[in-house]
Parts: structure tokens; sequence; C-alpha cells
């Protein structure tokens, strides 16, 4: 079996001249081939087009290329946590391509396996997919997301053999497994490179077919930026808190459930061994367990928000696409989600807000569609007092008429044949307090 040449990260930096589509696994810094990423933003090279879940953090790896002046482009499902990228698409210096994150790798994996693209039900009728091509289907409407391939693919895996064969650790699978297929050269950052034979079949996720050329690089605890150590936890608002309690009780045992970032997470905390639950994350993990009490991404799995968490017994991992296959195909049960608004309709935006820079979707829209059941958390005001549950959506939609549940400081609102209607009071609220806080109509059918 051949050997794979094996460089240094300056030796395949030098690979990539200007003008390349890169394609960047990990997610967040988590799986993220940083030393190869470094190493170039050294060389004399521009007019990049990257295509990452999100560009990284400032100072480090995409992130770190943007701010060096080397990239142009940038295809992805949310840059919003960098604000290096923020400001250059603002001022004009940085083209951007926003996709669903479910979207985004499966474009990627039909680019690797010869496809032209694909259907799918999600984002449709919001405006990230205003102008796209759609088909009705069996009666059902979708969205055509044209493949996505690259003229190099850079990946990080915990192991190679020196044929090329991949093995990666924890969520490190993320987008990895899939670019490795779509790149038309493959660039391989690894932990450990061992002899031929030393990775068992069984444990090879990428096979060495795909991967052209081998670095051997240690990752650093500094390295991994917001996701290297866990924080401690900070003073939690009992109003966000009772919410998270509430939600908690609508879930059922074997419910498996993915739950967003905000207010939901909230949720993953209160959680116990007794409530047989089996928490999903979409960067590739089923089997969620609370964050450790201390250490980092360096030792344990990471959640969608970037945050180190521990594995429950019978926990499983997987790549981003196999996990959106899991959400797309009505394996998830139940998806928590945070909101700007929801309206009467059962309609959702927690995206966007006009002319406030917000630059990405991440996988909200796959899971607000594809969860059997879609339970929104939020405050029911904005900080200016403004009711966040209105007649129609002010923002762009999220998702429409898919919310089932909505459950806010004041109540608990479901949508029984669609209409919106309180069915629990929380706390000392009476009904005539929650219509004056409430610009939607809604009807009352109390427990």
């Amino acid at each position: 079996m051949l050997h794979k040449p094996i460089l240094t990260a300056d030796e395949a930096a030098a690979l990539i001249p200007s003008g390349s589509t890169l394609l960047l696994g990990g997610f967040g810094l988590t799986g993220n081939p940083i030393n190869v990423i470094h190493a170039l933003c050294e060389r004399d090279v521009d007019s990049l087009t990257v295509v990452t879940n999100n560009l990284g953090e400032p100072g480090f790896a995409a992130g770190r290329l943007l701010e060096r002046g080397r990239v142009s482009g940038a295809i992805g499902s949310y840059f919003t946590s960098n604000r290096v990228a923020v400001q250059r698409w603002l001022d004009g210096q940085l083209d951007v391509k926003l996709l669903p994150q479910g979207s985004l790798v499966e474009a990627i994996r039909a680019g690797g396996y010869g496809i032209g693209g694909f259907y799918t039900p999600t984002g449709l009728d919001t405006e990230i997919t205003a102008d796209d091509e759609t088909k009705v289907i069996d009666g059902q409407r979708y969205v055509f997301v044209p493949a996505i391939r690259g003229d190099f693919a850079i990946v990080r895996a915990a192991r190679a053999d020196r044929a090329g064969n991949l093995h990666y650790a924890r969520t490190d699978q993320n987008y990895n497994p899939v670019m490795a297929t779509a790149g038309a050269i493959v660039i391989a950052e690894v932990a450990e490179i061992v002899d031929i034979g030393e990775i068992p079949p069984n444990d090879v996720h990428t096979p060495g077919v795909f991967v052209d050329y081998l670095v051997q690089a240690d990752l650093r605890s500094e390295d991994l930026g917001s996701s290297a150590s866990v924080d401690p936890p900070g003073e939690v608002d009992e109003a966000r808190m009772a919410i998270a309690r509430r939600t908690l009780a609508e879930l059922a045992p074997g419910n498996v459930v993915n739950l967003g970032i905000g207010i939901p997470t909230l949720i993953a905390e209160l959680v116990t061994d007794e409530h047989g639950l089996i928490l999903h994350t979409e960067n590739g993990m089923l089997g969620v367990g609370p964050a450790p009490l201390q250490g980092g991404a360096l030792e344990y799995p990471v959640n969608a928000a970037k945050q180190p968490v521990t594995a429950r017994p019978g926990a499983s991992y997987f790549n981003s696409a196999d996990s959106f296959g899991l959400i797309r195909g009505g394996h998830l049960d139940v998806a928590v989600l945070g909101a700007l608004q929801v309206d009467a309709q059962g309609s959702l935006a927690n995206w966007a807000v006009p002319g406030k820079p917000v630059l990405g979707v991440g996988g909200a829209m796959d899971l607000a569609g594809g969860a059997r059941r879609l339970i929104v958390t939020m405050s029911h005001a904005t900080h200016r007092g403004e009711s966040k549950l209105v007649p129609e959506l002010s923002l762009p939609a999220t998702v429409r008429h898919r919310v089932d549940t909505l459950i806010t400081e004041l109540g608990v609102f479901r949508f029984p044949e669609g209409r919106l209607t309180l069915t629990e009071l929380l706390g000392a609220n009476s009904v005539e307090e929650v219509r004056q806080r409430t610009t939607a109509q809604f009807e009352t059918s109390l427990r």
C-alpha cells in the first residue's frame, strides 16, 4: 500500500495558490486544522474563498486568515461570532454566502460524491432562499441547493496511518469526513501518524484514497480559543431558569432532544439520568451530558455552543452530515429553540434583525423544520418592553407555521388547529395581564 507524503505545515501551505477555494474542517476551533491554516497566514496569498461552518475566532484559524487579508469570500453557516468577519462584511471587504448548516454540509457531501445538488425543505419561504429554485415533489415544495467542491480540503484528525487512513476523535468529526471527499487536493493535519495496520479497519472514518498529504502537528489548549476550558457558571436570571424548568416538564423519557443556544442551553444542566432524555447536538453527538467540572475540548466533546460537555453512557459520535440527516429524516423528537419573535400562526424568527450586523443562520432552520415537535422558549418582551409574541412576523422568518409550544415567563401557549392559545399561566400573572403585554390575539384554554 502506497505511503502518503508527509509534509510540514509550512510545506503544505506552500501548495495553496492565491484564488483557491478552501474547504476548512472544524466546528468552532475543535477539529480545526489550525497549524496548516496559521502557516498559510504567513504566505503571500490572497483572494481565497473559504468554505467553513464559521470563520474561526478573532486571531484563530480562518479568523487569522481573514485578519491578514488573505480571504475575499466565505461560504458558511454562522459567522456572527467572529466580530472581524462581521465588520469586514459591513465594510464591503468580504463577500458572504450563507447557507443553513445542514444544507451547507449536504452541499459539500454532494460535491464529494459526484452529485450536482439536492432538494431540501430547509429554509423554504425564508429570505435566505428567496432567489433559489424550488420544485414540488410528491406534493411538497423543496429548495434546490447546488453542490460545493474545493480546490483544497484541509481537515484535522486524531490519527492517520501512512496510507492516509484517518480516525477522528469525539465531536472533532463534524465537517471533516465530508470535506475530505470534496477537495481536489486533501491535506490532513493529524496529531499522530502510525504504521499501516495500527488503525483497525473498523476505526477508519476516512479511507486513505481521499487523502493526498499528511501533516503531523500537535494541538495545544491555547489553540482552542473559547473552547479551551470550561467557563465557571455565572449568575442566571431566575425568570430564564423558570422557563427552562417548565420546558423540561414538556419532555418525555426516551425523547431525542436538541437544545438550542440561549434559554434552551440552561435545560441541559437540569437534566439527570432519571429524566431518560437523549440530548443531541448538531455538530455530531447523541447522549450529551452536563459540562465537566474542569477541562476543555482537548479532553471532552463540545456542543453546538462550542462548550465542553460530557458524554452519557450509550453516547455516540458522528459527522455533521449524518447529524443533519438524523434531523431532516424525522429522528429528532423535539427541538427547543430560542426566539426573537413568534407570531400567531406559529411562525418563528430567531436568526436575523434587519439593520443589525447578524451574519449567520446556523442549524436553526434545519432543526425547526425537521424536528417532530418544535418548542420555543423566550422572554415575553424585548428589553424595550415590546411584545415578541406578535400578530405576524416583522423579522426574517426561520420557519413558517411549525411552532408547537411556546413558553415565556408569563405562560405556556400552544397552537391547536393553528390557533394561538394560552393554556397555562406561569408565576402570579393573570390572563388580563398577559393580554396587556401581548400584541398577538390569543384564545384561552387554561388547565
